[in-house]
């Protein structure tokens, strides 16, 4: 397993279009949501700067492209090209191929995470103790395995033709559903409710209750280890399944 997490690094490094977008887009996006915006401007409901808030918002989102979009896709081809059927020849089990793309994923959705927070502590002057800095970075990127293992369900319930649109609209709809490109505030209130019980929203939620200097909230953190046990069993049962068909 451990070989095959080493050739999902090199092969996902190596992908100049998917570390743009993963790494460098949402940087590009805080700048222009947050750019003209200054600590007084607090966001609505959250007791937050709009750059605190959108700092947290946008490290989850690229955390989330680069583990969603690059797992999705990259799976469906390998089922057409073969590469899976290859792999069933040897000894790694179903939870291994699981394990090994969703840590891998995880693995190259640091930099966006990090590089967000350099972005927000350099232009727009967000500051935070330092147990705060690591509690950011290690909430997001656990909670990031959430959704690489979504990423790995979706590649195997998806063709190669289809896996692109199906994977683009769960990426947005989470994204904008979850409070990702916005705070939930300005949602009618139906709307509201219905985000609350998406991953994306307790996810996001995770790193702004330590902004606030608080411990994430225990619905949040349930809601995410519930995504993903519901996401890994998924990716893993379709595994197994599309290995007796072949």
């Amino acid at each position: 397993m451990n070989s095959l997490i080493r050739l999902e690094l090199v092969r996902a490094l190596r992908n100049r279009k998917f570390l743009f977008f993963s790494v460098i887009y949402p940087s590009v996006l805080f700048l222009l949501i947050a750019g003209q915006a200054d600590s007084k401007d607090i966001v609505d409901g959250t007791g937050l700067s709009l750059p605190a808030f959108m700092m947290v918002s946008m490290a989850s989102f690229g955390a989330l492209t680069a583990v969603l979009m690059g797992n999705s896709e990259r799976i469906a081809k390998e089922r057409e090209s073969g590469w899976v059927r290859q792999l069933r020849l040897t000894t790694l089990p179903g939870r291994g191929y699981v394990l090994a793309k969703t840590a891998s994923a995880a693995v190259v959705s640091l930099p966006s995470i990090v590089i967000v927070f350099v972005v927000a502590a350099v232009f727009k002057d967000v500051r935070f103790d330092a147990w705060q800095w690591a509690a950011l970075t290690g909430a997001i990127w656990a909670g990031s395995l959430c959704f690489a293992a979504l990423g790995v369900a979706i590649g195997y319930i998806a063709s190669g033709d289809a896996v692109r649109p199906i994977t683009m609209i769960t990426y947005f709809g989470l994204s904008i559903l979850g409070g990702l490109w916005m705070p939930t505030t300005t949602f009618p209130q139906w709307l509201q409710d219905i985000a609350k019980w998406l991953p994306t929203h307790a996810y996001a939620a995770l790193g702004q209750a330590i902004e606030l200097g608080d411990a994430p909230h225990a619905k949040d953190v349930a809601l995410i280890v519930a995504y993903f046990l519901l996401f890994a069993g998924g990716a893993a049962y379709l595994y197994r399944k599309d290995t007796l068909k072949a």
